[in-house]
This record gives C-alpha cells, sequence and structure tokens, in this order.
C-alpha cells in the first residue's frame, strides 16, 4: 500500500515555491506522496504570491521512485488508481500542464518514477554525480509514469531504448550532455540556481518547455521504425523468455506513431496489466503478513531480548551468519574446531565487511565497531551466558547430533538451540536430547549468507511458539524477510527446489546438452542453471543434501551417478576450478570439452539410452521440464502444511532460489500456464522417463477441476 510521505510547499520573498519530496530514506513516491504532490501543485497553481516553482528532494536524494510496496494494495479498491491518474492526471494534467514553470533540482538519484517526475518540469538541473534513470524493466515493468513518452524526447530513441531496456542509469555529467538534464550545478547551489531558472523561465529569457510534445530529438517515422525493429530483435535475442521489454518497445511506438498523449494512455494500460500480475512479489517490502503464523503470532507472546549470539562453524555459512548479526550489533562468538579453522572464519568475516567498506556501503568506523563485536572460541566455555546458538556445520547427522547434545550441557536453558541445516530433519537432529520445545531452524542461504534475504524459520511439532516469536523478531533486526515452515527433509524451500539440478541430471544422461540447459534456465530469468549452481555450491553439498532425498522420497528422485564420476576425478566444482565448467582464475566459467566421456559412464551406469527428442529440445521444453517437477513438488509442501500458503513458496523461491521476481514466483508462474497444461506435460514425461515427473495428488485434483495451485483450500472448495 506504500509507505506514508509527503511533500513540503514553502514560499519565499522571490514567489518561487520550492516543492520537496519527503519520504525517507530514498523519497519514493508512495500513493501519498503523489497525491500530496498533486495538491501542492494546486495550491501553487492557485496562489498569487506563487510565480513558479522548484520541485526537489529532501536530504540530498530527489527520488528513488515510485514506492514498489504499493503494489501491495493495489487490488484494494481503496488503493487502486485507475489507470493514468499518476501518469495523465498528476504528471501531465498537472504538473507538466501548469500554468507556472516548474524546475526539478536534482541531487543524489532520480530513478524511475523520480525521473518521470522531473522530465514533466519545464527544466531540470542536475549535481554532476546525480544518477538518473529508469531501471523498472529489471523490475518486471516498464516506466509507468510518462518515461516512455518523454524520455525519447528529451535524448532520442536510440539512447532512450538503451537506458531502458538495459536498466542502467546514467551521472548528471551525462545527462547534461545528451539533453536529459538542462545544467549541472554544484549540490549548495543547486536550490538556487533552480529557483532563478524558473524565474527566467517566467521571464521568457529561458524557453518554457513541455518535453512531452518536443520533437527535435525524434527520428523521421521510417527511421524510427527500423530503429525500433533492431532494438525488438536484440530485445528477443537477449531474452527470449521475457515479454515486458517488448511491451515497453510497443508502448514507445504507440506515442511516436499515434501521438504522446496516446502513447501515456498505451503506456498506463500496459504498466497496470505488468504491475498486478506482480503484486504477490511487491507485497515483500510490506511484509507484515509473512510474520503472521497461526497458534503462534496471535497468541500475544512478546519477543525475548537476545543479547549475545554464538556461531558453530566459521565456513562460508557461518562467516556469513556472522557477518549479518554483527552488521546489526549483536555480539558473536564463533567456535571452531581449531586455530586455523577459527582464523580463517574470522578472515571470512574481515573480508565480507571490506568489501562493503570498498563499495562505500559500509564507513571504516563500523567496520571496526562490527569486527570487535566477535570472539573467537575453541570451547563451549562462552556459551553460558548466550541466548541463541546457530550450529552451521557440515551436513552431518551424528555430527549435529553431537552438537546438540553439547549445546544442552553448556547453553542456559532459555538459549534457542538453532540450526542452519539446509536438508536435515530437525526432530533426527535433536532427537537425544530433552530440549525439543527449544529448537528450531534457522536456514539462511548461501551465496552468499549475508547477502541473500530469505530465512526459512523452521518450526518442528514441539518448538514454542515463544521461540518462532523471537525469531521472527531478529529477523526483523538483521534486515531478512522470514518464511516459517513446517519440519521435513528439506523443509520448503530446498524441499521444492531439490527437483531442480535432478531433472538437468535426467535430461544430461539422456542426450540433452549441459551447456543449452544452463544457457536456457538462465535466460528464463534465474541468476544461473542447475548445473553451474552445481558447481559453485560445490559437490560435497550436493551429494550430502541429495542423499537426504534419495533416503526420503525414493520413488521420486533420480539417481544419477554422474556428480559422483566428477569427484572421482577431483572435481568438486568452482573450488577446484573443475566441476561441469571450467573456471579461470577469476572463477570464468567456460565449457569442459572432457565431459562428455563422464556422461556416457553415468549413462552406462544408469542404463539409459539417448533420446533423439531429447537432444533437440527447445529452450521451452527445457524450462518446462526442469521447473514443473519443482512445481509438482511445490504442490506437495502446500499439501503436507509445510508451507501454510502458496504465497509463502512464492517469495520462498524469488528470495531463496533467485527465482525471476517479474515471474511473480514458482506457484504464481505455474498458474499463469494452467494446472491442467502442467499436469497433462508431467503424465506425458511420467510415462516416457518414469516415476520423476509423476504428478502429484494435489496436482491431479486441481487439475481434473481447473482450479488455481495458488488458491487456498477454502477459495477451492468454493470453485467445487
Amino acid at each position: 500500500m506504500g509507505s506514508k510521505g509527503r511533500t513540503l510547499m514553502e514560499v519565499g520573498p522571490d514567489g518561487v515555491a520550492i516543492i520537496t519530496i519527503i519520504n525517507p530514506p530514498v523519497n519514493s513516491l508512495s500513493f501519498d506522496v503523489l497525491r500530496s504532490l498533486k495538491e501542492s501543485f494546486d495550491q501553487a497553481s492557485r496562489r498569487d504570491d506563487v510565480k513558479a516553482i522548484v520541485v526537489t528532494g529532501a536530504k540530498g536524494k530527489f527520488s528513488g521512485g515510485f514506492d514498489i510496496s504499493a503494489f501491495g494494495g493495489l487490488q484494494e479498491a481503496k488503493e487502486r488508481p485507475k489507470p493514468g491518474w499518476i501518469s495523465v492526471e498528476i504528471i501531465t494534467d498537472t504538473i507538466e500542464a501548469s500554468r507556472k514553470p516548474s524546475v526539478a533540482a536534482i541531487d543524489g538519484l532520480a530513478l524511475g518514477g523520480g525521473l518521470e517526475v522531473a522530465m514533466a518540469c519545464n527544466a531540470r538541473l542536475s549535481t554532476p554525480t546525480a544518477q538518473l534513470g529508469l531501471p523498472e524493466l529489471q523490475l518486471g515493468i516498464i516506466p509507468g509514469f510518462g518515461g516512455t513518452q518523454r524520455l525519447p524526447r528529451l535524448v532520442g530513441l536510440t539512447k532512450s531504448l538503451e537506458m531502458m531496456l538495459t536498466s542502467k542509469p546514467v551521472k548528471g555529467k551525462e545527462a547534461f550532455s545528451l539533453g536529459l538534464v538542462d545544467g549541472l550545478v554544484s549540490p549548495n547551489e543547486l536550490v538556487n540556481t533552480a529557483r532563478q531558472w524558473a524565474l527566467d523561465i517566467l521571464g521568457r529569457r529561458r524557453p518554457w518547455v513541455a518535453s512531452l510534445y518536443k520533437t527535435d530529438k525524434l527520428e523521421p517515422l521510417g527511421e524510427a521504425r527500423e530503429i525500433l525493429k533492431f532494438a525488438r530483435a536484440q530485445a528477443r535475442k537477449q531474452a527470449p523468455n521475457l515479454n515486458h521489454p517488448l511491451v515497453c518497445i510497443d508502448v514507445i511506438e504507440a506515442g511516436i506513431v499515434a501521438g504522446p498523449r496516446a502513447g501515456l494512455w498505451k503506456e498506463a494500460e500496459a504498466f497496470e496489466g505488468l504491475a498486478i500480475s506482480l503484486k504477490v512479489i511487491y507485497e515483500i517490502p510490506n511484509n507484515s503478513w509473512l510474520e503472521q503464523v497461526p497458534g503462534v503470532t496471535d497468541c500475544g507472546l512478546v519477543p525475548r531480548r537476545v543479547k549475545k549470539v554464538a556461531i558453530l562453524g566459521g565456513g562460508l555459512m557461518g562467516s556469513g551468519i556472522a557477518t549479518v548479526l554483527i552488521l546489526s550489533n549483536y555480539p558473536v562468538i564463533l567456535k571452531e574446531v581449531n586455530e586455523k579453522f577459527l582464523d580463517a572464519g574470522i578472515n571470512r568475516i574481515k573480508a565480507n565487511l571490506q568489501s562493503r567498506v570498498k563499495k562505500g556501503k559500509l564507513t571504516q568506523e563500523r567496520f571496526e565497531k562490527a569486527i570487535s563485536l566477535v570472539k573467537g572460541s575453541l570451547d563451549y566455555e562462552g556459551f553460558r551466558d548466550v541466548d541463541m546458538v546457530i550450529e552451521a556445520v557440515i551436513e552431518n547427522v551424528s555430527l549435529k547430533q553431537q552438537i546438540f547434545a553439547d549445546l544442552e550441557k553448556y547453553c542456559p536453558p532459555h538459549c534457542i538451540l538453532a540450526s542452519n541445516t539446509s536438508t536435515i530433519d530437525l526432530n533426527l537432529i535433536g532427537e537425544t536430547t530433552k530440549s525439543q520445545d527449544r529448537i528450531v531452524g534457522a536456514h539462511f542461504f548461501r551465496c552468499p549468507a549475508h547477502v541473500m534475504p530469505l530465512l526459512e524459520i523452521v518450526r518442528t511439532k514441539q518448538t514454542s511458539p515463544q521461540v518462532i516469536v523471537d525469531l521472527l523478531d531478529i529477523s526483523k533486526k538483521i534486515k531478512k524477510t522470514p518464511v516459517v515452515v513446517g519440519n521435513c527433509t528439506g523443509f520448503a524451500v530446498n524441499r521444492m527446489f531439490f527437483p531442480y539440478t535432478q531433472a538437468a541430471l535426467l535430461l544430461v544422461e539422456r542426450g540433452a546438452d549441459v551447456y543449452q540447459i544452463d544457457k536456457a534456465i538462465t535466460k528464463f530469468g534465474m541468476p544461473m542453471g542447475p548445473l553451474r549452481l552445481a558447481d559453485l555450491v560445490g559437490f560435497g553439498v550436493a551429494v550430502a543434501t541429495g542423499s537426504q532425498f534419495v533416503q526420503n522420497f525414493p520413488e521420486r528422485t533420480y539417481k544419477s551417478m554422474l556428480i559422483p564420476l566428477l569427484q572421482e576425478d577431483k572435481r568438486a566444482g568452482e573450488t577446484t576450478r573443475k566441476g561441469f565448467y571450467l573456471y579461470d582464475d577469476k572463477r570464468k566459467a567456460s565449457p569442459d570439452p572432457e565431459l562428455k566421456k563422464f556422461i556416457e559412464k553415468a549413462r552406462s551406469i544408469s542404463g539409459v539410452s539417448v533420446d533423439p527428442k531429447l537432444v533437440k529440445l527447445q529452450d521451452k521444453d527445457i524450462i518446462e521440464m526442469i521447473f514443473f517437477p519443482v512445481v509438482n513438488e511445490a504442490c506437495r509442501v502446500l499439501d503436507e502444511g509445510i508451507a501454510v500458503k502458496a504465497a509463502d513458496l512464492d517469495i520462498s523461491a524469488v528470495m531463496g532460489m533467485g527465482f525471476p521476481p517479474y515471474r511473480g514466483g514458482i506457484i504464481f508462474w505455474a498458474d499463469s500456464l494452467g494446472s491442467k497444461y502442467i499436469y497433462s506435460r508431467l503424465e506425458k514425461w511420467s510415462e516416457l522417463y518414469g516415476g520423476f515427473f509423476k504428478p502429484c495428488a494435489y496436482l491431479a485434483a486441481r487439475a481434473a477441476k481447473g482450479i488455481p495451485l495458488g488458491a487456498s483450500v477454502e477459495q477451492a472448495k468454493s470453485r467445487l
């Protein structure tokens, strides 16, 4: 529904009204801000003492753009504005059509809707280092406040297409050379210069320009159509499975062919369709509904204060978790088995922090403070006053059981005993203890833990509601998005995605190309394909987690020997610079021509032969054969009550596994294709290739009745 926020109007003795956008931290444009902006302009237009207007942002930031959490309210009648309310009624008919000239004074950033507001002003002044851009396409939408119409008229068609399709901003200096801004000014002089500029426009000493109707930068229609044709071809080549870049190009063309006003309405209609389809994912920034857990958060429990945390294991996961905690001012004890491993763990934490310092996200002073919060240990003596322990050692059941038995002895009775295991059943881990009520899963996601935004909180039937409430509170303080799920092998996210790599191995053994699979999945929008991901995670982890699924779901796991064969060749993935790919000194991946011999050997062990149909798979078929088994397992997770809502799985897939957000999440995407279609494809493949593809009962029942997979039980009953 969008955060609160407002604009403030102050009229100076020179008759210039300064309208300041105020909505920390980046002055995003919530619906409240946009309403207030319109009211400020309307008031300035009515007041006789106002001659001209300057629009700026509070605290050195013009505006970071539309507040995407506002998408969460788009389906509520009171929050859902009619199409064109923003782009036509506010931006065009209020700001650009004002009878008093306006100048945008841009410092810091003017991105997305922020730049669109600035482009509607009659002139723009910027600091040399300010960032200006329209990055909407990387979010799966298009500019929706007139950007598709004004940017081409200010910088020309070719440059505007480049800026929109790549989502890359330009600095103020380049914006000036392009004609996007009219002058460069130092931050100290910005607002005063803008005041005088606005008065100069009023006095006709500078041009009074409405960007929407500029034509001097637009190419002749025939040439423009050729440029747009080339842009479409490039968009299809770069991302053949994405539709919204093509929608953006269509909207730009509509404005050139039918006129800018028609283009605005076309843009409004397209933006509305894309925004509503993304409703689920854009509820994330306002994610209080994720923290509503029946029987837990409705009991009136208050979170206990966690003052000190201990972490067992200083590997990639343990050091990443420690980094998250110390950045949120939690003192941390890092325990390892020997000095060598402990030093390595502390050094990883330092490297994580130094990376933030280099990127300007952390000051040296904050670095020193954060690192001072970490203490190393080789024993449990310091655990006697900790409030929470997070175990982050290798995926070995007996090792974890021993650790939890030790923790019960050394930690105080109130201490939360958490495991970062990604797959192992928590009941198994805690079966030798008497503390099942305080054992919980705190599954951070690698690649790396201090960056990935999801925290999967896993509760067993014995976990006390108080422990869950405590972890929800901690997740908020360490800026993670929590999803509370039930206990089983793999929990929600890894269980849902265990068929992801297995499907790829099945296809490879039957003749599909490793690199074509990864390429198709990357084009679909994943950060990397399943086999490149196996290299990144490491074969040791892949085999350890895979064995858990083989033991617990033998009827629907694909048992390939390909990874064990690669391990025999001393390949472990990216860490050894050899896996499915070869890696150079900079960890850049390239295909390995030797891989074929391992595939042939694995094929002979599995007793399968090359299927000519799979050798010539199209990208669409690869995507479906990789992801439909994931959808199938997600249906089981819902059916068993491991996840309460389909939206929990959608958000988990996006934030934990990198599923492309513009596709709305795994179940949301599946429902866009239809349960009947997915069922029919899986049923056909199960006849050809076995039980791995067999549709589950939940999917079969919903397909038979045409019920969406994401519909709640109540919704499903009403449909029946």
